[in-house]
């Protein structure tokens, strides 16, 4: 029987890197397979009595359990790992051990698509630590295989690292095709009235905690472009909100702009809209994409990371240059169009992409990596 260990900080439903995790999780038991995990709580590490949930706060503990477990959370992994020498071992995030490591994101990436490229690293020691962890990483022998979650994404390891030692596999994320499905029109209503928003306002939404790479502040100053259109902003800490109202005021643009806050749930906003707006300058894999080609929006995007893969311009959403114009223009076709077609398309396309599948295509992995070790033995 396939045993399996997944490596990552938490496992839990939702989205991000742990509810990957946890989605893959539930389909590999589904498929027979024994699954078991490490997180920082089988590494032994305990949650630090809360001081209170302010920014600085989330992001020091953040930090701490970063070095920890890149640390501390190494040794204990490999100790894990050499007491069950059938397991074949997915690790996610932080752990410099595992027969497969899932790359949920290039930092170096992320910090040049934000500009002051130098700065950002230096005046952040975590930053420094985990280049130099992640050099160790992809250039050494901790890994016998390297998942990328995008083709762009691929080739993106090889340009910042020069050379990647382990082969690297394209698999992209999954979505739960079940609970992101398009709302039916009592659903719909509900989520509209939940907002404040007339059910014949055309409502793009946009989902993201860090609103200048995720490209807010292009969507908040194109929204002159598209008139018909009130945007919904999800996410994002009390002072980035507080900035970014005081930008749709000063474009004259704040009464079509409804900022809801941090929710664990996006399905609610994302069945409340008409389209999702992401004009991100960098992504690996953003899971919202798939969850809103899921509940039958049509995306508009900016050509990074999954977007070029899952995108059919005019089709399933607009593949958009990233600036204001571009993407206010592409707002105000929506607004002017007949989506029932753009519905169909972007749903469809997601359907593609279903957990179950997704899981297959690592589990061809995991018994590929099997057997070349039953061999070698």
């Amino acid at each position: 029987m396939t045993r399996i260990v997944q490596i990552v900080p938490t496992i839990r439903p939702g989205s991000g890197v742990a509810g990957v995790a946890y989605a893959l999780e539930r389909e590999f038991a589904a498929a027979g397979a024994t699954v078991e995990r490490f997180t920082l709580h089988e590494a032994g590490k305990r949650p630090r009595r809360s001081t209170g949930h302010t920014t600085i706060g989330n992001h020091l503990e953040g930090a701490r359990n970063v070095v920890w477990f890149s640390t501390v959370g190494t040794r204990r992994a490999r100790r894990f790992l050499a007491q069950r020498p059938d397991a074949v071992s997915i690790c996610h995030n932080d752990v410099l051990a595992g027969d497969v490591y899932v790359n949920h994101g290039l930092l170096q990436a992320a910090m040049r698509a934000r500009g002051n490229y130098a700065w950002r690293m230096v005046r952040n020691p975590v930053h420094l630590f985990t280049a130099i962890r992640d050099r160790i990483r992809y250039r050494g022998r901790t890994h016998r295989a390297i998942v990328a979650l995008t083709s762009a994404e691929a080739e993106l390891l090889v340009e910042t690292y020069g050379r990647v030692r382990a082969p690297i596999h394209v698999i992209p994320n999954g979505v739960d095709v079940e609970r992101f499905r398009p709302p039916d029109a009592a659903e719909r209503s509900q989520a509209r009235t939940a907002i404040r928003i007339d059910d014949d306002r055309t409502v793009a939404v946009f989902v993201g905690h860090e609103y200048e790479r995720k490209g807010l502040p292009l969507v908040i100053e194109g929204l002159p472009r598209a008139v018909g259109v009130t945007l919904v902003v999800v996410g994002g800490s009390p002072d980035m909100i507080r900035r970014a109202e005081s930008e749709a005021r000063e474009l004259g643009v704040a009464d079509r702009v409804r900022f809801v806050g941090t929710h664990d749930d996006p399905v609610p906003f994302l069945w409340a809209a008409d389209t999702l707006v992401l004009p991100s300058a960098y992504e690996a894999n953003a899971l919202v994409l798939l969850e809103a080609l899921a509940c039958g929006l049509p995306v508009v995007a900016t050509r990074v990371g999954f977007a070029p893969d899952l995108v059919r311009d005019g089709e399933n959403g607009h593949l958009v240059d990233r600036n204001a114009a571009s993407v206010g223009d592409r707002l105000d076709e929506l607004d002017r169009s007949d989506l029932t077609a753009l519905r169909a398309a972007a749903r469809a396309t997601a359907e593609q992409y279903s957990w179950p599948e997704i899981a297959r295509r690592y589990l061809e992995l995991v018994e590929s990596l099997r057997a070349e070790r039953e061999a070698r033995a």
